[in-house]
C-alpha cells in the first residue's frame, strides 16, 4: 500500500470524469444517477487512501491509521454494492424488487461497515510496507467476494434476457482486475491496486452507460416535435385541400355536365358564369399554395417596377364586386388624391397583399360594410402608404388573434364550415408584407367586425422624369392571315387554347411534341408566332427553343404557355430566350396583350429619362403618425 502514486492517478481520472459529466450535462436517469454517485464515492475513496498513506508515514499512531485502513475498507464495500445495485437496475424486473433489492443491500453494507470497524485490525508500518490483517480485514474481503459473485448472477441472467454483453463489461473487467490484483498483491504487496481499478472501470462505464448529451436530447426532442407538428400541418393541409379542392372541381363538372342539358341559351350562360367563378375559387388555393411555398422555400423575390397605386387600388375594388355577389354588403372606397401617380415598387405583392385582404372580409361579412381606405405621407422621393379593409363582419377572439397569421389555420371552424379556403391567404399576405419591410396590424371586436391595416413604403417617380404611352387600339382586333402554332402535350390544353384564339380570325395549327415541332419548321412551315408549352416530356420547351434558333430559317416569335406560374417564371423564360410568357389558365387580356405586340405591332412604348442612382435605394425605416393620417382624413 506504499506505492501512492497509483492512486494519484485513480484521483485525477476520476475528477476528470467528473468535470465531464458537470460540463456535459448528463441525463438524469437511474444509470447515470448510480454512476455520479460511484465518481463521487470514488473521489472519496482515493482521497482516504491518500490520507491513510500520509498519516502513516507522518503519525506512528496505530490507533488512528487503524481507523483509516478500516474506512478505505467500508468505502470498497459501498463502491462495490453500488456496481451491484446498477446490475440490478438493469435487469427486466418489477421497479418495486428493485428497491428491495436496493435497501437490502445499502443495509447489509451498514451491517459490515459496523463489523468492520468494531472488528480488530492489526496494523502493518514499515519503511516499505503499510497494510493489515485481522477479523475485520476478513470480514470486509469475505464481503466483497459475496458481493461479486452476485454480481456474476446478475451479469449472466442479463446477458440471458437481452443477448447483449456490452451493459456487462465494466462488472467482467473490475472482478477480472480484482483477481488480478489478489495476485499482485501477493507478489508485491507495496502495490495499491483498488483505487486504480475502480478508476478503470468507471472510465469503461462512461462508454457504455445510456448517457446522452442533454443539449443533444434537446435538439432531437424539438426535431421530434417539428416533425410530428409537420406531419400534423400535412395531414390537415391534407384534409383541407381534399375539402377546398373539390368544392370548386365540383361546381365545375356539375354546371359543365348542366350546359349540355340546358334548354335555353341564357341558363347555359348561368352556368358558365358558375364555372367560371368556381375556376377562380380553385385557382386562389392553387396559387396560394405556390405562394406559401415559394415563400418557405425563401424563394420569393421583390421585383420592382413603377406602377400607378390609385389605379391598382381602383381595379381591385371592382374585382373584389362580384365576390359579394347576393350579400347586403355595401363596399366603400375612400383612395387619397395625394397619392403619387406613379411609384416604384413590387405592384403584383402589393395587389396581391390588398386583394388578400378585401376576399378575406367578404368571406366573413355578412352584411353591413366593408371599407377600403388608402393614404399616404409623402416625404422628399419616398411615400409612407396606409392601407385598410375595415369590415362589420363576425370578428375575431382575442385569444384567437395571434393564430390568425398561421398557415392553414381557419378560426372558430364550427362557425365558418361554409367558407372556402385553404387558410393561407393571411398567411402569407403577413409574410409579403414583411418582406417587403412593412407591417401589419389587426384590430377586432369578435362579433362586430375587424379591421386590417398594413404600413408599406415606397418610392415615388417624379413625373417630370417619367413619361409612358401605354394606350392599346381599342378596337376589336382581326389577325386575320396570321398563323400560330399550339405546342403541348395535352390536347385539353391545346383545344383550349385554340378556342380562345379562333375569334381572332387567326390560322391555328396544333403539335403534341417539341420533335414534332422541329420537323414542321424543318419541313418549311412558317408561323407568325408559336405558343410553347415548357414541361413536355422527352423535349422540353426551353430545349425546344434552342434547336428552334438553330435553324437559319427561323423566324417566328415564340412565347412560353407554361402552367409553372410561380413569381419569377416570367423572368426565367425571358432569359432562356422566350419572346413573352402566358400562364395557364390563359388569361384573355394577357393573350391579347400578346397578340397585339406580336401580331398586330401594337408594342407598348415607354420611354423614360435617366434616374440618378441612388433613386432605387429604399430605406430600411419609415416614421408613420397614424394620427395625423386620421386628422388628414
Amino acid at each position: 500500500m506504499s506505492d501512492i502514486l497509483l492512486t494519484f492517478a485513480s484521483l485525477a481520472i476520476t475528477i476528470v470524469l467528473i468535470t465531464i459529466f458537470i460540463v456535459k450535462k448528463s441525463s438524469n436517469n437511474i444509470e447515470t444517477k448510480i454512476y455520479i454517485r460511484m465518481l463521487i464515492l470514488n473521489v472519496i475513496f482515493c482521497l482516504t487512501c491518500i490520507a491513510t498513506f500520509y498519516i502513516a508515514k507522518l503519525n506512528k499512531d496505530v490507533f488512528l491509521i487503524a481507523i483509516f485502513q478500516k474506512t478505505f475498507m467500508v468505502e470498497l464495500i459501498f463502491l462495490t454494492i453500488c456496481m451491484l445495485i446498477y446490475n440490478i437496475y438493469l435487469l427486466k424486473i418489477k421497479e418495486n424488487t428493485k428497491k428491495i433489492f436496493s435497501y437490502a443491500l445499502f443495509l447489509f453494507g451498514t451491517f459490515i461497515a459496523v463489523a468492520t470497524y468494531i472488528a480488530p485490525l492489526t496494523v502493518i508500518n514499515t519503511k516499505d510496507l503499510l497494510d493489515g490483517y485481522g477479523v475485520s480485514y476478513d470480514i470486509v474481503y469475505t464481503a466483497i467476494i459475496i458481493l461479486f459473485l452476485i454480481i456474476v448472477f446478475t451479469c449472466i441472467k442479463r446477458i440471458i434476457e437481452e443477448k447483449k454483453l456490452i451493459k456487462n463489461i465494466p462488472s467482467f473487467v473490475l472482478i477480472t482486475l480484482f483477481v488480478i490484483g489478489f495476485f499482485i498483491r501477493e507478489m508485491f504487496p507495496s502495490v495499491m491496486f483498488e483505487c486504480f481499478f475502480y478508476s478503470y472501470v468507471l472510465l469503461i462505464m462512461y462508454f457504455t452507460i445510456e448517457n446522452p448529451d442533454i443539449k443533444m436530447l434537446e435538439q432531437i426532442s424539438l426535431a421530434k416535435d417539428q416533425a410530428e407538428k409537420a406531419n400534423a400541418a400535412k395531414t390537415d393541409f391534407l384534409s383541407s385541400m381534399s375539402h377546398e379542392i373539390r368544392t370548386p372541381l365540383n361546381a365545375i363538372v356539375g354546371f359543365s355536365e348542366a350546359i349540355k342539358e340546358e334548354d335555353t341559351l341564357e341558363a347555359a350562360k348561368q352556368d358558365a358564369s358558375d364555372i367560371i367563378l368556381a375556376s377562380q375559387n380553385l385557382l386562389e388555393i392553387v396559387n396560394g399554395i405556390l405562394d406559401i411555398s415559394k415563400i418557405e422555400a425563401n424563394k420569393m423575390e421583390i421585383v420592382n417596377s413603377e406602377y400607378n397605386l390609385a389605379e391598382e387600388c381602383k381595379l381591385l375594388a371592382k374585382l373584389v364586386k362580384p365576390r359579394i355577389g347576393e350579400k347586403p354588403i355595401e363596399l366603400i372606397s375612400n383612395i387619397a388624391k395625394d397619392i403619387p401617380k406613379t411609384l416604384y415598387g413590387d405592384k403584383s405583392k402589393i395587389r396581391e397583399i390588398l386583394s388578400n385582404l378585401l376576399t378575406n372580409a367578404v368571406k366573413y361579412t355578412e352584411t353591413g360594410t366593408i371599407e377600403f381606405n388608402v393614404s399616404c405621407i409623402n416625404k422628399n422621393d419616398e411615400c409612407s402608404l396606409v392601407f385598410s379593409v375595415e369590415d362589420t363582419g363576425r370578428g375575431i377572439k382575442p385569444e384567437k388573434i395571434d393564430k390568425l397569421f398561421t398557415k392553414f389555420e381557419r378560426l372558430d371552424e364550427d362557425r365558418n364550415t361554409t367558407i372556402e379556403g385553404a387558410g393561407l391567404g393571411l398567411a402569407i399576405t403577413k409574410s409579403l408584407v414583411e418582406m417587403m419591410g412593412g407591417k401589419i396590424i389587426v384590430q377586432s371586436v369578435f362579433g362586430s367586425g375587424s379591421k386590417f391595416t398594413v404600413y408599406l413604403k415606397q418610392k415615388i417617380v417624379p413625373e417630370k422624369r417619367y413619361h409612358l404611352n401605354n394606350d392599346f387600339t381599342k378596337e376589336s382586333l382581326n389577325l386575320s392571315g396570321k398563323r400560330v402554332l399550339i405546342v403541348d402535350d395535352n390536347n385539353l390544353n391545346i383545344k383550349v387554347a385554340d378556342r380562345l384564339l379562333k375569334k381572332y380570325n387567326l390560322i391555328v395549327d396544333s403539335c403534341e411534341s417539341g420533335r414534332e415541332c422541329l420537323e414542321r419548321i424543318q419541313e418549311g412551315e412558317i408561323y407568325d408566332l408559336i405558343l410553347m408549352d415548357d414541361m413536355m416530356p422527352k423535349m422540353s420547351g426551353t430545349e425546344t427553343l434552342h434547336l428552334l434558333k438553330e435553324i437559319p430559317s427561323f423566324k417566328a416569335r415564340v412565347v412560353a404557355l407554361t402552367a409553372n406560374a410561380i413569381e419569377g417564371m416570367k423572368e426565367k423564360y425571358i432569359t432562356a430566350g422566350f419572346d413573352d410568357y402566358l400562364s395557364k389558365p390563359m388569361d384573355n387580356k394577357e393573350l391579347e396583350r400578346v397578340l397585339r405586340k406580336f401580331l398586330n405591332k401594337e408594342y407598348n412604348n415607354s420611354s423614360f429619362e435617366p434616374l440618378p442612382d441612388d433613386f432605387y435605394e429604399i430605406s430600411e425605416t419609415a416614421i408613420i403618425n397614424i394620427n395625423n393620417i386620421d386628422k388628414e382624413k
